[in-house]
């Protein structure tokens, strides 16, 4: 038996003699692609039943942070920021900081776009950002590429962020690519930027979130997308990539360079990701819900300052706080503190109907291991329950965000196909209860529902089967030589790798790379 079958388990199978097709052409008939609306989870499925805070909880940290914006307000805000927010009707203070009155907020909410869409390459990777609907996908600025083999920490380059988008097309359970990692064997940083933006987009038609590192950068970057897409009207028409844009340095100050690239952004058509990332006991508040608070106002001037300049600017309300074990200082990003943050956040943008973005997925473990599992899964879940629109990180990340891991990239596309399962929740139809199932079965029928119409039915659509992880009984196990889980994600990191084709066409790969220096 290859590695790729051992999804199956005998547990669930009738007897052999009764049998028809036998294992491999269950196999099969699993394996074969259904129809979108068929298959058992997808993009955008509706979370939203877990909520960690009460409705007074979500009402007084929404009146906490008006009132920390009201009354602290924000410090830097460069020169164009001053004169966009104060023009909006900002207050700036003696002290230098810009303080947002309540009726300014409120107005700026109203104006705040809902029910935006960001695009993909190919419509049907689109991401509808409304409501409760959920999106996992990649995030980060690792620093180390995790070998697994080796057990060894090494630079991320170029050539590993265009292998982990490569593999992100082939995994249907991560729905957006935003890079992961830095690419450390590029030494200049326009060229670095350049180069992660065509890394991403060479290797997968999904959406892609990416990040400047100086504001003059977004110019030559928008000039390559517009080659990307055809042109400059065929690129706003359906912008693919969104800005992740750290506007603010908590607590409570703008980032100037960050505010002009974001204006920049703005301008040139793209999305922008409006993050804030402070951490808990140390840039944010110790207590999760002041952390929350920091957090949600910080965001909430984003949303002034972008709707403002270009009021129902497609945005998301990147509420994005992370925290620290407070014995050491260290991140913490695989806590259960942090699943409770993320969702707290995310019931934060429900509740202003806003697009909303946050972490996930992170994994404290330096290895894809068992703590790793937990950590991931732990707040994967969480967060896809309480109906975040965009769950970044949720895939790959290892020691707090320093490492990224191919063959954990590709484990986690198991890992959240089962998430998801859970997101969807429990159908509960009239076809789904009947009782007339359990009568036949029970009353002179087999006394077991293996072979019956409803489980044949049900067995593609209402139940998710894991591509690598292992649920073989120990005797089977045995016989097929006891595969172990890494080796059977690096042999799906081969195969996935050797079955991409090219997302970019041969002519406008050469005329970008004729344009700029492209080492991988």
């Amino acid at each position: 038996m290859s590695d790729d079958a051992t999804d199956f388990d005998p547990s669930l199978c009738a007897p052999r003699a009764r049998r028809h097709g036998g294992r491999a052409a269950r196999a099969a008939e699993r394996a074969a692609p259904l129809a979108e609306n068929l298959r058992p989870v997808r993009a955008g499925l509706e979370g939203g039943q877990y909520r960690p805070l009460t409705d007074d909880g979500v009402r007084r940290i929404h009146q906490a942070a008006l009132d920390a914006l009201e009354q602290v307000g924000l410090a830097n805000a460069p020169a164009s920021g001053l004169e966009i927010l104060t023009g909006a009707g900002a207050i700036l203070g003696e002290d230098g900081r810009v303080r947002f009155p309540r009726a300014l907020v409120e107005d700026m909410l109203a104006k705040a776009a809902r029910g935006i869409t960001l695009h993909g390459r190919e419509p049907r990777h689109d991401l509808h950002l409304q409501g409760a609907r959920v999106h996992f996908g990649t995030a980060g600025a690792a620093v180390h590429v995790v070998e697994v083999e080796s057990g060894e920490y090494r630079d991320s380059t170029s050539h590993d962020l265009h292998e982990a988008a490569r593999l992100v097309q082939g995994l249907d359970n991560v729905h957006f690519f935003q890079r992961p990692m830095v690419c450390r064997d590029i030494p200049d940083n326009l060229e670095m930027d350049l180069n992660t933006l065509y890394a991403c987009c060479a290797g997968t038609t999904k959406h892609v979130g990416t990040s400047f590192s100086d504001p003059a950068h977004v110019e030559p970057c928008l000039e390559m997308l517009h080659m990307i897409a055809g042109g400059e009207d065929r690129w706003r028409e359906r912008p693919f990539v969104s800005n992740s844009n750290c506007f603010v340095v908590p607590p409570m100050t703008f980032a100037e360079e960050s505010c002009r690239t974001m204006e920049a952004c703005v301008r040139g058509g793209m999305p922008v990701l409006l993050l804030s990332a402070g951490q808990a006991g140390a840039t944010a508040p110790a207590s999760i819900a002041a952390a929350i608070v920091q957090s949600v106002a910080e965001c909430l001037a984003g949303v002034v300052y972008i709707n403002a300049m270009a009021p129902g600017f497609p945005a998301v309300f990147g509420t994005w706080p992370f925290v620290s074990d407070l014995r050491t200082g260290a991140m913490s990003g695989g806590s259960g503190e942090q699943a409770l943050l993320t969702a707290g956040c995310a019931q934060m943008h429900r509740f202003y109907d806003l697009p909303g973005g946050a972490a996930a997925g992170i994994a404290d473990s330096k290895m894809p291991d068992m703590q790793a599992g937990w950590e991931q899964a732990i707040s994967n879940v969480m967060a896809g329950l309480s109906g975040l629109n965009m769950i970044y990180e949720a895939v790959g990340m290892h020691a707090s965000l320093l490492g990224f891991c191919m063959e954990s990239l590709v484990l986690g596309d198991d890992l959240l196909g089962q998430v998801l399962r859970c997101v969807r929740g429990i159908e509960v139809t009239e076809d789904a209860v009947s009782v007339e199932v359990i009568r036949q079965t029970c009353l002179g029928g087999p006394g077991h529902y293996l072979g019956s119409d409803q489980t044949l039915r049900l067995m593609q659509t209402d139940y998710v089967y894991p591509v690598v992880a292992d649920r073989m009984s120990p005797k089977e196990w045995n016989e097929v030589g006891r595969p172990d889980l890494l080796a059977r994600a690096a042999k799906r990191r081969r195969k996935l790798l050797e079955d991409w084709r090219p997302v970019i066409d041969p002519l406008t790969d050469r005329a970008v790379r004729d344009r700029f220096r492209i080492p991988f």
